[in-house]
């Protein structure tokens, strides 16, 4: 999942060498999250939120696939 969300956010901003996602596991729950530049912030969220919809949406359909829960932070 971690390497999903990487090409995903990589291939969406403009300093993909500044895209890092770190894994946490909080029961039977997978947590993964997202850190950009501050300047590629608004590519990752898009606008009301589109993107990042999306992007939670892929990751949880990758997910259902492994039988596994996973949730997408996307922090500062």
């Amino acid at each position: 999942m971690k390497e999903l969300l990487e090409v995903i956010a990589k291939s969406l901003v403009e300093h993909p060498d500044e895209v890092e996602v770190t894994e946490k596991e909080s029961g039977n729950t997978l947590v993964l999250e997202l850190r950009v530049a501050s300047s590629d912030m608004g590519k990752v969220i898009g606008k009301q939120g589109r993107i990042a919809k999306v992007i939670r949406s892929v990751v949880k359909a990758a997910a259902t696939k492994e039988d596994r829960k996973v949730v997408v932070d996307i922090l500062q």
